[in-house]
């Protein structure tokens, strides 16, 4: 019975996957309630909410129960810096991706445990995190070296910037 479960959860998993990552779903150019990544393990698109100010950053995604799979939250700062998050409040583990001001992620830290005040370091030069559901990134194979792509993110120094071709 558990291995059936087991096929099923990795069925499920392949699916949302698949939707992810198809054409249809990825489809589309640059806007603000999305960001792209792609990387050698493909391509995906997650719907964001932004955090752009203090008050949003420290929210964050607080007192939630559930995240669709598709979805997440970009925190973005005014410049790089050195961050470092908690899961204060947070109830849904998270895969939290670190990056630096051109858009590649610097560090992936997965599976954050919920409610833990443990400080997650992300590095010293830091202009974005996104957080999505945990689990995600080993799903996907996101690692460093990953590539981002956002409007809000600076074009003329962007590894993967809105304005080229998908």
């Amino acid at each position: 019975m558990h291995s059936q479960f087991n096929k099923v959860l990795r069925l499920g998993a392949s699916v949302i996957c698949a939707f992810l990552l198809s054409g249809p779903a990825f489809a589309g150019t640059c806007g603000p309630d999305h960001v792209d990544l792609r990387g050698d393990w493909g391509k995906a698109r997650f719907t964001v909410e932004i955090a752009d100010d203090p008050g949003e950053r420290a929210q964050g995604l607080m007192n939630r129960e559930s995240l669709p799979m598709s979805h997440g939250m970009l925190f973005l700062f005014d410049k790089p810096q050195p961050v470092s998050f908690w899961m204060k409040n947070t109830l849904i583990p998270l895969d939290m991706l670190f990056l630096t001001a051109d858009g590649t992620v610097a560090r992936v830290h997965e599976n954050a445990i919920p409610l833990d005040l443990s400080p997650i370091p992300g590095g010293s030069d830091i202009l974005a995190v996104l957080e999505v559901n945990g689990g995600i990134a080993e799903r996907f194979g996101i690692t460093e070296g990953t590539e981002l792509r956002h409007p809000l993110l600076d074009q003329s120094i962007a590894s993967w910037p809105c304005a080229a071709a998908e």
